[in-house]
C-alpha cells in the first residue's frame, strides 16, 4: 500500500513538472486577431509579421523530379531563420539530396508597410538568384507569397524558379515549386512542407 501511494505521489509530481515545463514554452499563435466573432467577407488580415513567424529552425522533406537542377529523389534538411533588424533577415539551409549534401544562404528584405518581400539566394551547388513578391493574407489567417526568380545559368541551362508559399499555421508552411528550363514553360518541381521545431 505504501509503495502504491509513493508511486502515485511520484506520478503526480512528474505531471506537475511536465505541465509547468509546457507553460514555460507557449505554442506560437496565429497572426489574425481575435475578432470576437466569426470572420466575414471584407475582413482583412493584418500585414505579415515576419519577425514573429519565421525566426527559428524549420525542418523539411522534398521529393523532386529529375530536371535541370539534378536527379530525382528526396531532399531533407533544416532551414534556420535569423533576424538582422526590423527589415532584414537571413536564412541558412543545410540539406542532403540525391546528388549529396548542399547549403543555401538567403538574405531577405521585408517591408511590412508595403507588404513586399525580396530575397537573394546563394546555393552551394553553384548558382544564385534574386526573387521578389508582394505578401498577401486572408481573414482565415493564411498568408501567401508568390516569388519568381531572375534567370540564372546552371550546367548550361538558363533556369528560372517560382516559389509559391502558403503560411498555413504558426508551425508549418507549404511551398509549390516550379522550374522553367531554357525559356520553356514552368514545370512542377515538388511541394515540400517546412515544419517549425518549437523551442529552437
Amino acid at each position: 500500500m505504501r509503495w502504491t501511494l509513493s508511486a502515485g505521489v511520484m506520478s503526480l509530481s512528474l505531471l506537475a513538472f511536465a505541465s509547468a515545463h509546457a507553460q514555460q514554452q507557449p505554442m506560437p499563435k496565429g497572426q489574425m486577431p481575435d475578432l470576437g466573432r466569426p470572420t466575414r467577407p471584407g475582413d482583412v488580415a493584418p500585414p505579415l509579421d515576419f519577425s514573429a513567424y519565421f525566426p527559428g529552425a524549420w525542418t523539411f522533406e522534398w521529393d523532386v523530379p529529375e530536371g535541370p537542377l539534378g536527379p530525382s529523389g528526396r531532399i531533407t534538411g533544416t532551414t534556420t531563420y535569423k533576424k538582422i533588424d526590423d527589415r532584414f533577415f537571413e536564412a541558412d539551409t543545410t540539406a542532403t539530396g540525391p546528388a549529396g549534401p548542399f547549403t543555401l544562404h538567403e538574405v531577405i528584405g521585408y517591408n511590412r508597410d508595403e507588404k513586399f518581400l525580396s530575397r537573394f539566394v546563394t546555393d552551394s551547388r553553384g548558382y544564385a538568384y534574386l526573387q521578389s513578391a508582394p505578401v498577401s493574407g486572408d481573414a482565415g489567417g493564411i498568408y501567401y507569397i508568390y516569388l519568381e526568380s531572375s534567370p540564372f545559368t546552371y550546367n548550361g541551362h538558363t533556369i528560372r524558379i517560382k516559389h509559391s508559399l502558403r503560411l498555413l499555421s504558426p508551425l508549418n508552411y507549404r511551398v509549390a515549386v516550379s522550374v522553367s528550363d531554357n525559356g520553356g514553360p514552368f514545370v512542377n518541381y515538388g511541394n515540400p512542407w517546412w515544419r517549425k521545431d518549437v523551442g529552437k
